[in-house]
């Protein structure tokens, strides 16, 4: 099939502009593949993945997806990355607790083996290269959070969860949505203000990330990369 490359047990179809995974990918592949790459799509829908159900790794960077995530049962999955999609939560809603929950509930009940994440590049991760107004600390709360609601995450946006790291989120990842006040009086102001004002979404950014030249920091966790050069994990014996 035009598009496809087929190695072993690894399938590609990747920059074909489809808005849905096609049927023909299933039939043909579903059964042997265990890693699939459909980076560089315009893919909203991933219900075409009901077939591959002995997926290993899934690539689903640069393409549409959204909050309504929604992945058939896959038990074998163990390396999912969704770099440069659009996931975000939205902040001062009143479905503010449901959405913030929903894609990470979601994984936690569906790849139930999952053990590599990468989100870079959607709102949902905060990014201080990407946006002005986050810091390192954003980032460690998003952590926090992802890591209390995936337990056996060992790798998240390419860099390895610590056992600080999964202490810290079985104690406080729950809460990891409250912000942190910028200072005493703002914190201040919003308490008197409304009590739910504490109480907002993870920090999204406001910059396009689909429209960069790509930036030099410090910071270990920025994807710029293309045909999924993001997808690979640091390991210890790599550094």
């Amino acid at each position: 099939m035009a598009g496809v490359v087929v190695s072993g047990a690894q399938v590609s179809y990747i920059s074909q502009d489809c808005e849905e995974i096609p049927e023909f990918l299933g039939r043909k592949y579903g059964h042997m593949a265990k890693r699939l790459d459909l980076s560089f799509n315009l893919l909203r829908s991933l219900e075409g993945l009901k077939t591959f159900s002995y997926l290993e790794e899934l690539i689903l960077d640069n393409n549409l997806l959204g909050n309504d995530l929604l992945l058939p049962r896959l038990p074998h999955l163990h390396t999912l990355t969704l770099n440069k999609n659009q996931i975000s939560f939205q902040r001062n809603t009143c479905k503010m607790s449901n959405e913030i929950r929903k894609p990470f509930d979601h994984l936690a009940e569906v790849v139930p083996s999952l053990q590599y994440l990468s989100l870079l590049g959607n709102m949902a991760c905060p990014n201080e290269l990407v946006c002005k107004d986050k810091d390192e600390d954003d980032y460690q709360r998003y952590r926090y959070f992802v890591l209390h609601k995936l337990t056996n995450l060992k790798f998240l946006d390419t860099r390895k969860v610590t056992r600080r790291e999964r202490e810290e989120a079985l104690v406080r990842g729950a809460f990891m949505k409250v912000v942190k006040p910028k200072d005493a009086k703002a914190s201040s102001d919003a308490a008197s203000t409304s009590p739910e004002m504490h109480y907002t979404p993870l920090p999204s950014g406001s910059r396009d990330l689909t429209n960069h030249r790509g930036i030099l920091g410090k910071c270990r966790y920025i994807y710029y990369g293309k045909h999924s050069e993001g997808n690979r994990f640091i390991r210890d014996d790599q550094l």
